[in-house]
């Protein structure tokens, strides 16, 4: 069992309470922490709401990782107030954590196990009895098309299926609310849109909350919510469309650029 795996068992119960949509899937409220001298986050503040997708852009070191770290707990907070739907995961980490789900940008399955021995003991950290573990572990490999390979060896799979095995086991518990970490590093261009459509149909056909962070600027659709975050600090924060004409740009490429005095996420140099 990993570190990661202990945390969730620990946090983890059967089935999450009926959620009031009213309440924003994700709050960040003024959330500061450091590495010693070194302030990695400096008063970030948004919300993620319910059936939303909101992109957090931003290059890497701008702060990504450490915010999902503390929103799963992995790091305590310092300054500053984490609510999932209301419930502040420092004084409710059970009734929080439990209505989220996680992929992390490292991968953390066992490429020894089978897909649905990777599920199954997913499902048992959370208290999913085996009959209902099964069932739900079906049911998600048929959705992102592995269903004829459930008893293959992990290793076996491309990066973009084991991508999609994560998200898959990420939602086994039915959370409300989807965190993803730079979810296509490494990926080819096929596989990394078939992901997006998949996160994106999450939102639309199961009204899940996601919070996808990425530095890649082509991952973001003219319908989102976006949070701009640069060297720990949140530059910017709304639709898509909004963030592009305050900065008085033509795209999002150049609003970042503009927002934050840097090159392109491509690496050019600005004109």
């Amino acid at each position: 069992m990993t570190a990661t795996d202990a945390h969730i068992a620990s946090q983890s119960s059967p089935d999450a309470s009926p959620v009031a949509t009213a309440q924003p899937a994700l709050s960040i409220g003024n959330v500061s922490h450091s590495y010693g001298p070194r302030r990695a986050l400096i008063d970030v503040n948004f919300t993620v709401q319910p059936a939303s997708f909101t992109a957090l852009l931003g290059l890497n070191g701008a702060g990504k990782s450490t915010l999902f770290s503390l929103v799963t707990r992995l790091f305590g907070i310092q300054n500053g107030q984490i609510k999932i739907f209301g419930h502040d995961i420092s004084r409710r980490p059970g009734e929080a954590l439990r209505l989220m789900g996680v992929v992390f940008q490292p991968r953390t399955l066992d490429l020894d196990l089978s897909l649905t021995q990777n599920l199954l003991y997913h499902a048992a950290l959370h208290g999913i009895s085996r009959r209902e573990a099964r069932l739900r572990s079906a049911e998600v490999l048929t959705r992102i098309g592995l269903a004829d390979r459930a008893g293959s060896k992990v290793r076996d799979l491309s990066g973009g299926q084991m991508r999609r095995l994560e998200i898959a086991r990420a939602l086994l518990h039915r959370p409300r609310l989807l965190l993803l970490d730079e979810a296509t590093v490494g990926l080819d261009v096929k596989a990394r849109a078939d992901i997006l459509d998949h996160v994106r149909q999450l939102v639309t056909e199961q009204g899940i909350g996601v919070l996808w962070a990425t530095h890649l600027f082509d991952e973001i659709m003219p319908g989102d919510d976006l949070v701009v975050l640069h060297q720990g600090r949140m530059l910017a924060h709304g639709p898509m469309s909004r963030v592009i004409a305050d900065a008085g740009a033509q795209d999002v490429n150049t609003a970042f650029m503009r927002l934050t005095g840097t090159a392109t996420l491509t690496g050019k140099p600005p004109t």
